[in-house]
């Protein structure tokens, strides 16, 4: 590496050299300005994980970005431009393009920056070394802080000073764990371990929305079982989470799931890790403010996952699928898997969470009409002979012909 930044590392990238982001740094680059594709995009591309998004950092101040970007036919979203940040749509694909910062007073997530046109001193205020990467637009990698090194180690370092890294934003305490979950190899940086369990009293300080961010981010990481016992180990599950984790169940679900040919999930993985009963979700739901879908999931799930067990049969497990319906069902399923003395290469647990795919349970065919028609008046009674109709038909394995659901129809009169 060159005392510049610079290195004798190149991306080679098609995105780097055809498609709308080669026209975006054409746009932004020359006339004493220069523009790079910065952080995790050029992190995951030598890493050989998949791209989601590409950011662009330049020299040029916000006003200058959109003047340059609207005369060439692009369309600008000032979505953070007190922070210097500028959306860029071309052809349909959005970039955010941030002008070069410093921080000038740092108190969280809003900390008060100043433009400038320092690339080494735009790397040294992020958070960690694997995340400060430029690339120029014909793929010469800069590289100020040793994350090159880090990377090839798959280590995942802060910037300087951990613990001053930490103080600006309590929130890299997790984010540390995160991206160790997600790119780490082996043991944690101890320096970066020790800093995060000194202060991990900041963590109490967060909004509760990005503490739920980065958690569901972790528990779907490839390395999300070592890392969250290295967590608990520290205390610091046990203060996100506000009850004891259930590292054996999470590690089992991790391991079902795959079985059972199904993507991780953050709310079936958060319901392995800390959900027993209805009441834990309420929990995790004050705790994390989760959405009401999440807390609704987690709620089904600590109520119902106790159902399931491959002895009860074929017949039960559709009974309840046509009770909790296909979402539902899965996420209990797979919870009861996880939870139950099986190896995760179980052929009849794997046949019952995978019932949905096999099976899809139909409508009740019996309507109102069907029991007017037999002298029962619109009303209570008739709400209860409908319920009590369907029930025997789930009981009696979801009858098809006319006969049985005639004789259905009539012991529910």
């Amino acid at each position: 590496m060159n005392g510049d930044g610079r290195t004798d590392r190149k991306l080679d990238a098609a995105w780097l050299r055809d498609g709308p982001l080669p026209r975006l740094l054409a746009v932004l680059d020359g006339e004493s300005e220069e523009a790079r594709v910065v952080g995790g995009v050029v992190r995951n591309h030598l890493l050989g994980e998949p791209i989601h998004e590409i950011d662009v950092a330049t020299t040029a101040v916000p006003d200058e970005v959109v003047r340059r970007v609207t005369a060439a036919g692009f369309k600008a979203v000032p979505t953070g431009i007190a922070h210097g940040t500028v959306t860029v749509v071309v052809d349909g694909h959005p970039f955010e393009v941030t002008t070069l910062r410093r921080d000038v007073e740092t108190f969280g997530r809003h900390a008060r920056v100043a433009f400038g046109r320092d690339w080494r001193g735009d790397a040294e205020r992020r958070d960690f070394t694997i995340n400060a990467l430029s690339a120029t637009a014909d793929g010469i990698i800069y590289d100020y802080v040793g994350g090159l090194a880090d990377l090839d180690k798959r280590q995942v370092r802060f910037i300087g000073d951990a613990r001053a890294r930490i103080e600006e934003d309590y929130l890299r305490i997790l984010r540390f764990f995160r991206f160790h979950a997600a790119y780490g190899r082996g043991e944690p940086d101890a320096e970066g371990l020790h800093a995060c369990i000194l202060a991990r009293a900041g963590v109490e300080k967060l909004s509760r929305e990005r503490v739920r961010t980065e958690l569901m981010k972790l528990l779907v990481a490839p390395r999300a079982t070592p890392t969250l016992v290295v967590m608990s180990e520290c205390g610091l599950l046990l203060q996100v989470l506000g009850g004891v984790p259930y590292l054996a169940g999470f590690e089992m679900m991790a391991k079902v799931e795959a079985a059972a040919g199904l993507a991780p999930d953050p709310v079936q993985r958060l319901g392995a890790l800390a959900v027993l009963i209805p009441e834990d979700a309420e929990r995790l739901w004050q705790r994390l403010r989760l959405t009401n879908a999440e807390r609704a999931r987690l709620s089904t799930m600590g109520g119902l996952w106790r159902a399931f067990s491959p002895p009860h049969g074929e017949q039960a497990a559709r009974a309840l699928l046509y009770r909790l319906k296909r979402d539902s069902y899965v996420d209990c399923a797979l919870l009861a898997w996880a939870r139950a003395q099986a190896s995760a290469h179980d052929e009849e647990w794997r046949g019952l969470v995978t019932l949905p795919q096999r099976w899809t349970a139909p409508a009740f065919p019996l309507k109102a009409a069907d029991f007017i028609a037999r002298g029962i008046d619109k009303g209570p009674a008739l709400g209860a002979a409908i319920r009590a109709a369907e029930a025997a038909w789930v009981d009696a394995g979801f009858p098809e012909d006319d006969a049985a659901l005639d004789a259905i129809a009539a012991a529910a009169k």
